[in-house]
């Protein structure tokens, strides 16, 4: 399946707590980079650690908006571009060549941070003619990788939430999303507030080499535990799953998440979208060669011939025999789990949009 050649190749760009196995140019790029011995023998060396970079990101609006007729939100806030979690399927790794950048080891080293967000929000809450609906967090990047430890800015954006009954739904890997569950259970009091806790595999090897800065599996579980603890309706999303690789461990991971309190569930399949296509392949042709060939076969099997399906409807859950036995194992398992539920409807009615102007008081 893979050369000795080409995977000589992967090896030799692999950096330590990274996702992606190379930083191949994006597809804007001018020139493509090549690794190249020049007789010094410098192309063998150990690559010095990669560090992560954090930039101002000065996006003029905030809230974006979408017309994906297969997913359940119109509008969602991502405050950082790129990602540090290094999810090697992440499928927003191509919007990184929009800046100019690699979708590989750029995406997760180089973060983009929307300083101004919690600013930024208010004002865009404030216009006249907006119309509240739930704002969903964590659908590109997620909201608490590691920088926002430091930056806070998705618990900005939720103070500003809360402060005008604004609803929110989070999907998120880490566990760090426990910190705020004192403005998420005051929210979900008044129905604005609801978390999806996604997990890949319970297999902490695995997860090491897929998702190598995400909290680990047990510490995702144990996050659920702790939301549901503080009154937070919580789901799980088992993420992508990965035919071969991890479709195993569907049951498994339901099990965990209905004992943790999880009260729902869903999932999405693998998808490999542009330069997240020959990302995956140099995974697997590193860290699961063995495996490597029962994958593709299988997500093959699910994407009409292809390793990546675009068309609505179709792109989440795949197709075919293998997709339909994958959708009746977790139709079985989620009803036997009690997880068949939709999440909880979030209420609109109570927004408040803060002052145009701070300084004008409030008649009512």
């Amino acid at each position: 399946m893979f050369s000795a050649a080409a995977y000589a190749a992967a090896m030799r760009d692999v950096r330590k707590g990274r996702g992606a196995a190379s930083n191949r140019s994006g597809r804007y790029e001018r020139h493509r980079r090549e690794a190249f011995d020049d007789g010094w023998g410098t192309i063998d060396e150990e690559e010095a650690p990669l560090r992560t970079e954090v930039r101002p990101d000065a996006s003029r609006t905030v809230i974006t908006r979408n017309q994906s007729p297969d997913i359940g939100f119109d509008r969602s806030i991502n405050v950082y571009r790129g990602c540090e979690h290094g999810c090697v399927y992440c499928y927003a790794r191509p919007t990184h060549a929009y800046l100019g950048l690699s979708p590989g080891q750029d995406f997760e080293s180089r973060i983009f941070a929307k300083h101004d967000a919690p600013a930024q929000l208010e004002r865009e809450l404030a216009r006249p003619g907006y119309r509240c609906r739930m704002i969903a967090m964590g659908t590109n990047t997620d909201p608490y990788q590691p920088t926002e430890r430091r930056l806070q800015l998705t618990r900005g954006v939720l103070e500003v939430l809360e402060r005008c009954d604004h609803p929110v739904g989070i999907v998120t890997k880490s566990a760090l999303v426990t910190r705020d569950a004192d403005i998420l259970s005051r929210m979900a009091e008044r129905r604005l507030a609801t978390v999806s806790i996604s997990v890949t595999t319970l297999d902490r090897d695995v997860a090491r080499t897929m998702e190598p800065r995400a909290s680990t599996p047990a510490r995702r579980v144990e996050a659920i535990r702790a939301l549901r603890d503080a009154g937070v309706p919580v789901g799980v999303i088992v993420a992508p799953i990965v035919p071969g690789l991890t479709d195993h461990e569907i049951e498994s991971i339901l099990e965990a998440a209905t004992e943790a309190g999880a009260d729902r569930a869903g999932y999405v399949v693998l998808r490999l979208p542009r330069e997240v296509r020959e990302l995956f392949l140099e995974w697997l042709s590193v860290h699961a060669p063995n495996k490597a060939k029962r994958v593709l076969t299988l997500l093959r099997g699910m994407r009409a011939g292809r390793l990546n399906d675009p068309d609505f409807g179709t792109r989440m859950s795949g197709s075919g025999p293998y997709a339909e036995l994958i959708a009746a194992r977790f139709a079985a398992a989620t009803r036997r789990l009690g997880l068949e539920r939709r999440g909880p409807t979030l209420d609109t009615g109570r927004f408040r949009p803060p002052s145009r102007d701070p300084a004008q008081l409030a008649l009512l």
